[in-house]
């Protein structure tokens, strides 16, 4: 048997995003994501990080609305890097964290404005990209 074929078997290979090396540069030296994400709308790491500030200042709508504009935004990076709707978005990798981070706010955000349906399938997305990223966020906001 070919490798090509034992590779297709497995399942597709894990989407690694690139870098947004300016954009954590600008947040290491403690510039807001919300000065940055009109310099930077398409990334993902800075609506996550619009969608947390909300959520912990009890803004659950605001959460939502960034964590959609995030989770969209990664959703378009994921598809221009290779992905095809399926498959590993690794934890580890740390430029998927932006995405992961904006998934599980969506989801967060989706249940407590008791949407029905979406908390399930963001939960299922979530594990489906990597079984570790929920325990790894939550570890983090710890």
């Amino acid at each position: 048997m070919s490798d090509e074929f034992r590779k297709n078997l497995m399942g597709p290979e894990p989407t690694l995003l690139p870098a947004e090396t300016e954009v954590y540069a600008a947040l290491d030296a403690g510039q807001e994501a919300l000065d940055l994400v009109e310099k930077h709308p398409t990334s993902s790491l800075l609506w996550a990080v619009l969608a947390e500030e909300a959520w912990t200042e009890g803004r659950t709508i605001d959460s939502y609305a960034y964590s959609r504009v995030g989770y969209h935004r990664g959703l378009d990076s994921l598809r221009r890097n290779g992905w095809r709707g399926v498959g590993p978005i690794p934890w580890e990798h740390e430029p998927n964290r932006g995405f992961l981070r904006a998934l599980y706010s969506l989801g967060r955000a989706s249940a407590a404005i008791g949407e029905a349906e979406e908390p399930e399938r963001i939960e299922k997305f979530l594990k489906d990209s990597d079984p570790a990223a929920k325990a790894a966020i939550e570890a983090e906001k710890r």
